[in-house]
């Protein structure tokens, strides 16, 4: 679990890289594309990468302090609108969309042995309801 004490950058900071690398990211979806989501995934991990390599380096040029290992999962919980019959009425959309759809459960668990005071981990979820989607995002550094 992530602490302040053991995390390479502020706890603060890790939700705001999480954040703009799904934001970024998922900004542009009008819902859960299949097709699309190894590519989102991607992405994202790679932002998030790139930024916590940047800012947990001491100096330019040296080699990182911490090892990083990032997951990202995608998860399809709705029936997009546009999917539903167009010659519904708004009422009667929300209603199918209910009756079809509704949340998909997710739950994921990850443990890990090493040096608390120096390795960790943190996880991170995006709400991306009114797309259809959701993210979640887990980072596991290893101080090296």
């Amino acid at each position: 679990m992530a602490t302040e004490t053991n995390c390479p950058i502020p706890i603060k900071r890790l939700e705001q890289i999480a954040a703009d690398a799904c934001n970024n990211v998922l900004e542009t979806a009008e819902f859960y594309e299949h097709t699309k989501t190894a590519q989102w995934n991607e992405t994202i991990i790679q932002r998030i990468l790139k930024a916590l390599i940047s800012e947990s380096t001491p100096e330019e040029g040296k080699q990182p302090a911490y090892k990083f290992a990032i997951n990202s999962t995608i998860v399809q919980h709705l029936v997009p609108n546009s999917q539903l019959n167009k010659s519904t009425t708004s009422t009667d959309a929300d209603a199918a969309t209910k009756k079809q759809a509704g949340r998909r459960g997710m739950h994921s668990a990850t443990g890990g042995f090493w040096n608390e005071k120096t390795d960790g981990m943190w996880s991170f979820k995006w709400d991306g309801e009114a797309k259809g989607l959701d993210a979640v995002v887990m980072i596991i550094w290893i101080a090296i």
